[in-house]
């Protein structure tokens, strides 16, 4: 039963004589409270008071503040990372200053100064999924998280060929020393094809920079892992056979690449492939 229809019946019932205490009882509303409407009533009338009742209600509740300095961290890691993700924001919040705000209050904070557009856009046309019949023509990659840090990887969907490359943040700039490292030493400088997701790691100076490498950069489908599901294949035997699911700092950055390149060796000349007919991309004559 609402508050409003209560304030009515207690008021009848008052008005045939029950005691106050009776109808607290009746409708099981304190009796305190009976007496504030009763007492309320008599001196705006039933329809007064229900009016001003509702519209204390209806009143706008004071908003929580939030720390001026929470605010400054916020905007300043969005312009610092390149407008990147509240995800992102989160985790470097987190890092460097140990707070870890919901992701709603960030996007709260950021559009305050900023404005947010979604990252997706509804029906955005991004073309078929790409399908390989020769090496080289489409080349996938991705970024696994490691803690402090970041794994870069990319593979060639058709040699299943693949390129590992430790990082410690998750921006851009390193999305660009993956890029020249990886399509120099690994893809041979060239792929008719790059394709990846839609990170803020492939954001900005990678997609200015990816054209030197390929004829078309793709930004695969949100929430669609089938159109990245070969590096995402391959993200798993990261962690299953080299990397695991352990988080790491940033000093371990050496030691881990020995380990990396370790399983380089092994993945591209003894692991055998289902999809190679049991053969290993590189195996050795």
């Amino acid at each position: 039963m609402q508050n409003i229809t209560k304030i009515t019946l207690s008021w009848e019932l008052y008005e045939t004589g029950i005691p106050k205490t009776h109808i607290a009882s009746r409708l099981e509303v304190n009796r305190d409270t009976i007496r504030l409407w009763i007492k309320g009533i008599e001196r705006l009338g039933l329809l007064g008071f229900l009016d001003s009742y509702i519209q204390a209600k209806k009143g706008q509740r004071v908003k929580r503040q939030v720390n001026p300095i929470l605010k400054r961290w916020i905007w300043e890691i969005r312009e610092r990372e390149m407008d990147c993700c509240g995800q992102k924001i989160q985790y470097f919040l987190d890092k460097e200053h140990g707070v870890k705000p919901a992701i709603s209050k960030i996007y709260e904070i950021l559009a305050e100064k900023y404005v947010i557009k979604s990252k997706w856009k509804k029906n955005q046309k991004r073309g078929p999924v790409p399908k390989a019949l020769n090496a080289r023509e489409v080349i996938q990659m991705d970024s696994i998280d490691f803690g402090q840090v970041f794994a870069f990887t990319g593979i060639d969907i058709y040699s299943k060929e693949a390129d590992v490359m430790l990082r410690p943040s998750l921006t851009a700039k390193d999305g660009v020393i993956f890029l020249d490292t990886c399509m120099t030493r690994r893809f041979n400088g060239h792929s008719d094809l790059i394709q990846a997701d839609g990170g803020s790691e492939f954001k900005d100076e990678f997609k200015r920079k990816v054209y030197q490498y390929t004829d078309r950069f793709r930004v695969a489908s949100p929430y669609k892992k089938n159109e990245q599901s070969y590096i995402e294949s391959f993200n798993r035997t990261v962690r299953k056979e080299c990397l695991g699911w352990a988080k790491y700092r940033g000093s371990q950055i050496p030691q881990l690449t020995l380990v990396v390149n370790q399983f380089l060796n092994r993945y591209h000349y003894h692991r055998p492939h289902i999809s190679l007919g049991m053969k290993p991309p590189l195996e050795r004559s």
